[in-house]
C-alpha cells in the first residue's frame, strides 16, 4: 500500500489516499483508495456511481471528511474508474463488470483485515453493494442504499442516455450538461458542478477511461437485475434512500428496492435529483448515522 499525496477542502478529517493491490481471477487488480478515520472504527464502504470520469472523492470527498471522526470511511475508485485498474479485455456489458467490480471489492476488504463493514451505494454503487452483501452475507452490516440502480422494468431517462453515451460527444460542455441533470436545484451547485467538471475532464480524455466506460456501456452486454426472490435473502437492515425528483434513476426503483428487501426502510427527499449526498448532505449524513447507530 503506497502513499500517494492529496489534498481536500474539508476542515474536518483529513483525506489519505493509497493504493491498494489485490488478488482477482488469477490477476491482480490495483484500486486508488481514499479514506478518513482510524483503523478500529467501525467500516463504512463508500460505493460511488458510474459516470464519465467518476471517482470515490468525485461522490463522496464531503462526506468522508465529515465522518472521519466516527468512521473509518472508504471510498475507492471502482475499478474501471479514476486512478484504480483499468483492465484491459474487461466484461462487456454493466451486469458481468460489476460482478468483477463486486469481486475485487470483496477482495479488497479481505486485503485490509476486515471481517465487518456497513455498505454505501450510489447508484451503481448500489448494485455493487447488493452483489457484495449476495456473495458474503456475513460480512455486511448495515446497507444504504442510494439512488440504487438494478431494479427491473425502469424506464430509461434521457439523462441515463447522455451517461451512457456520453462518448458520442466527450466535451466539458456536454459533461456540464450531464451533471446538471444530477442535480433538482442548480442555482446553489454551480460552483460545484463547474469543479467536478474540472475535476472529471481529466479523466475524460483518457484512453483508459474511455475504454473502461464503453466496456461497461456496451449495448450488446447484459444489464444486472436483481429478482424479488434473491432480494429477500437479504435480511439486513437497509436504508433505500431517493430524491424525489430524481431524473437519472425514478424514485420507483427504490420503492420497488424497499418493498423486496425484507428489512428496509424508504427515505424520498423532496426537492432532490440523483446526488442525495451533494445536494442535502447533513441530511444525508443524519440518515447513515441514524441507521449504523440505530438498534434492530
Amino acid at each position: 500500500m503506497s502513499a500517494v499525496p492529496t489534498s481536500t477542502t474539508s476542515t474536518t478529517s483529513a483525506i489519505t489516499s493509497s493504493d491498494v493491490t489485490v488478488p482477482v481471477r488469477g490477476g491482480r487488480l490495483t484500486f486508488r483508495l481514499h479514506e478518513t478515520g482510524e483503523r478500529g472504527n467501525e467500516a463504512v464502504l463508500f460505493l460511488h456511481g458510474s459516470g464519465p470520469g467518476a471517482t470515490g472523492l468525485s461522490n463522496w470527498e464531503r462526506i468522508i471528511a465529515d465522518l472521519g471522526h466516527r468512521f473509518w470511511c472508504l471510498a475507492p475508485d471502482q475499478i474501471g474508474f479514476g486512478d484504480s485498474s483499468h483492465p484491459a479485455g474487461a466484461p462487456r456489458g454493466m451486469g458481468p463488470f460489476n460482478e468483477l467490480r463486486a469481486e475485487a471489492l470483496l477482495a479488497l476488504v479481505d486485503e485490509l483485515g476486515l471481517t465487518r463493514v456497513h455498505l454505501v451505494g450510489n447508484s451503481m454503487g448500489g448494485q455493487l453493494a447488493l452483489i457484495m452483501t449476495l456473495a458474503r452475507p456475513r460480512l455486511v452490516g448495515r446497507i444504504l442504499l442510494m439512488g440504487s440502480g438494478g431494479a427491473p422494468d425502469m424506464p430509461v431517462s434521457p439523462g441515463l442516455t447522455h451517461l451512457r453515451e456520453f462518448y458520442a460527444d466527450p466535451s466539458a460542455a456536454s459533461l456540464e450538461g450531464l451533471l446538471t441533470e444530477f442535480v433538482h436545484d442548480l442555482e446553489p451547485l454551480r460552483g460545484t458542478v463547474a469543479r467536478v467538471v474540472e475535476e472529471r475532464m481529466a479523466y475524460v480524455n483518457r484512453e483508459d477511461v474511455r475504454r473502461s466506460h464503453e466496456a461497461s456501456f456496451d449495448p450488446a452486454g447484459p444489464r444486472r437485475f436483481f429478482t424479488p426472490e434473491e432480494l429477500a435473502t437479504i435480511t439486513h437492515k437497509v436504508l433505500c434512500v431517493h430524491g424525489r425528483e430524481d431524473r437519472i434513476i425514478p424514485v420507483d426503483a427504490s420503492r420497488y428496492f424497499a418493498a423486496a428487501l425484507p428489512g428496509a426502510d424508504l427515505y424520498v427527499l423532496g426537492r432532490c435529483g440523483h446526488w442525495t449526498q451533494i445536494e442535502h448532505p447533513e441530511k444525508f449524513e443524519r440518515l447513515l448515522l441514524g441507521l449504523i447507530d440505530g438498534g434492530d
